[in-house]
């Protein structure tokens, strides 16, 4: 075939690396661990020990001191080479929040075991079943009592807690009532999962379509000690929107390497299968759909450097991170369709992985925030609409 997918960048060279650490993952690992609804620990081990997953951490905290940019690779190959890069992304955005508002005994005590991979921060509790993206109104309490706070209330879709040793805890540390702004109020803390599970902290999986592990957490008297605060009290909310635009690019990343990996499976397929004498990729109904959604992951892609370059340069970059997210995330979605119709019925079984591939990529239409709001932050902060909520 004449066209790579994706074409060679200025990144080849971490590409070629992911792909080589990917290559020894092939699709029946993938099979395996999708079909026991269960993690994929020799793969985040093997990733973890490569230090791709420390690619953000500074230098000086033991990690690889690498941007947004070339982490969005990493992730983006991933999924390129059949993985789920679900499994792992946590670990490279939960820590920002750390490393940005974080103190620098919190940040000595946790980013180089963080960044060798002797703890993993893959979990984040924002989002409550009765708040979902309103995290304003979020009804998780917590409350000083002496040097420990300790928390009251109920968390929903929360990930891989039952494979990390830390998590980001958002909570409400002033009613609601009480302050000026809804915004204000919210503090963050570093929970220590091996201490909290059992000890006021409960953990209920949730089965759902995608074997992405997700979580209802109830605290009950948890006590979180006061050196975990992260930053001021009260600021909270601040913090985790801080974090939300390299959240956003680097799963925009995600959804390109997944349709790029949609698109070269359609196109393999169209160029082998034969109906009535002839490769079906030779008719214009099956090359236009394959064509149109290679044409719309390019797109996307323009959109996420342009987020990786502002945010590496320290500029700001909602609209660009946002927008990434949703260009790549109908990319990939699109580029699914095309690829189980172009497959016909064995899109269907396992052994192709169409339709696994197909359930993972259709998450990020809900998550981490959903098209809709995308398309209210643009009405109203890049064109000035009124909010509408």
């Amino acid at each position: 075939m004449k066209t790579q997918i994706p074409s060679p960048d200025a990144y080849q060279e971490i590409r070629e690396a992911v792909r080589d650490l990917c290559a020894r993952f092939d699709a029946r690992y993938w099979q395996e661990v999708d079909a026991a609804a269960g993690y994929p620990e020799a793969f985040v081990d093997a990733l973890t020990q490569a230090g791709w997953l420390a690619a953000m951490i500074p230098a000086e905290y033991g990690g690889s001191g690498l941007g947004l940019a070339e982490a969005s690779v990493v992730l983006e190959e991933v999924n390129f080479a059949g993985g789920n890069a679900g499994s792992v992304h946590g670990q490279m955005y939960n820590m920002g929040t750390l490393l940005r508002h974080g103190s620098e005994a919190q940040k000595r005590k946790y980013l180089p075991d963080i960044a060798a991979g002797k703890l993993r921060l893959q979990s984040m509790a924002v989002t409550e079943p009765t708040t979902g993206t309103d995290t304003t109104q979020l009804k998780t309490m917590a409350v000083l009592k002496g040097d420990r706070w300790v928390v009251q209330g109920q968390k929903v879709w929360i990930s891989r807690i039952q494979h990390s040793d830390l998590m980001i805890l958002l909570a409400r540390t002033t009613p609601l009532s009480e302050v000026q702004r809804r915004s204000e109020g919210m503090s963050i803390f570093v929970v220590d999962l091996h201490e909290a599970i059992g000890r006021g902290m409960e953990v209920r999986p949730i089965r759902n379509m995608v074997n992405h592990e997700t979580n209802e957490v109830f605290f009950d008297g948890l006590e979180i000690p006061h050196e975990n605060l992260i930053g001021e009290a009260g600021r909270g909310f601040k913090y985790i929107l801080d974090g939300l635009n390299a959240e956003r690019t680097l799963i925009a990343a995600e959804c390109i390497g997944d349709a790029y990996w949609f698109a070269n499976k359609s196109r393999a397929y169209a160029n082998e299968r034969v109906v009535f004498g002839r490769p079906i990729g030779q008719n214009q109904g099956v090359q236009f759909p394959i064509a149109e959604a290679f044409i719309e992951t390019e797109a996307a892609n323009l959109m996420r450097w342009k987020a990786c370059t502002l945010f590496d340069a320290g500029q700001p970059c909602g609209g660009e991170a946002n927008m990434a997210k949703y260009l790549a995330a109908k990319a990939s979605w699109e580029a699914a369709n095309v690829c189980l119709q172009t497959h016909g019925g064995f899109g269907f079984a396992h052994e192709y992985d169409v339709e696994r591939k197909f359930r993972e990529t259709r998450l990020y239409q809900v998550a981490p925030i959903s098209t809709n709001l995308i398309l209210s932050y643009v009405a109203e902060h890049l064109l000035g609409l009124p909010r509408s909520f």
